[in-house]
């Protein structure tokens, strides 16, 4: 598959109280962040109103503490029209995205606390969890978006906050996915081995794993920003690529 791959770090992690679950089939359900700040209906969307990929009838309460039931959910990327959303024009996690182009792929990782048939565990790990293969980049939404953008953009979370209040049309990005676009239906494990073969730091040099910090903690450390990872249409990069495309049509099933 042609074009820049990058990976992008979503969903609830270290800092909340609850982490998206993965299941023994490593089948999982994705829950995203909360948003900053309420947004009323019919825009917001809040935690309680989360339903299983799975089986659509089912919540996903049981994943989520009682007090963030009423919370309104960030939900981005979002998996049934393909979009995503940053802040890249003053988030500084985010600003490599600008250089986003149609035919490039948003590949997101997500860490997952590991479940087993009824309850939580305490072993955690980073895994993909799908990607958005680029068909129209929208840059710095400042003003309502006309009828044309908004029929592709409605469901966004960006556009959700922005449409509940207009000082939310805040130079956002927004990124449409074409019919290549994937929720994987397993997520695919981001191990140390795999690692080694695929990322490279800015550098061009392996990751540091060293003796103080644990394997998810340097995952987590390397994968914060957002960035361009691997480009196929450079010669050093094409190994890398089908190391990583193969590796998720190996597991992602």
């Amino acid at each position: 598959m042609a074009g820049k791959i990058f990976l992008i770090n979503v969903g609830s992690n270290a800092k909340h109280s609850f982490c998206s679950p993965i299941f023994p089939d490593r089948t999982f359900e994705f829950i995203p962040i909360p948003e900053e700040k309420e947004i009323p209906y019919p825009h917001g969307i809040k935690y309680k109103d989360l339903r299983s990929h799975y089986n659509p009838a089912e919540d996903l309460s049981m994943y989520i503490p009682e007090n963030f039931k009423d919370v309104t959910i960030h939900n981005d990327p979002e998996f049934d029209t393909f979009t995503y959303g940053d802040n890249c024009d003053v988030n500084t996690r985010a600003s490599s995205l600008r250089e986003v182009s149609r035919g490039d792929f948003l590949l997101f990782i997500s860490r997952l606390q590991k479940w087993d048939d009824i309850r939580p565990t305490n072993d955690f790990g980073f895994y993909f969890i799908g990607y958005i293969h680029v068909d129209q980049v929208v840059g710095s939404v400042i003003k309502p978006m006309d009828d044309s953008f908004l029929r592709r953009f409605s469901v966004n979370a960006h556009v959700r906050a922005a449409m509940s209040d207009k000082h939310m049309w805040n130079s956002f990005w927004l990124f449409s996915g074409s019919s290549w676009s994937k929720r994987f239906l397993k997520a695919v494990p981001v191990t140390k081995e795999f690692s080694d073969k695929v990322f490279r730091k800015s550098n061009g040099q392996r990751w540091e794993w060293g003796a103080n910090r644990t394997e998810l903690q340097v995952i987590g450390s390397y994968t914060r920003t957002c960035r361009a990872i691997l480009n196929s249409e450079k010669e050093l990069d094409k190994e890398r690529v089908d190391i990583l495309w193969d590796w998720i049509a190996e597991h992602a099933e």
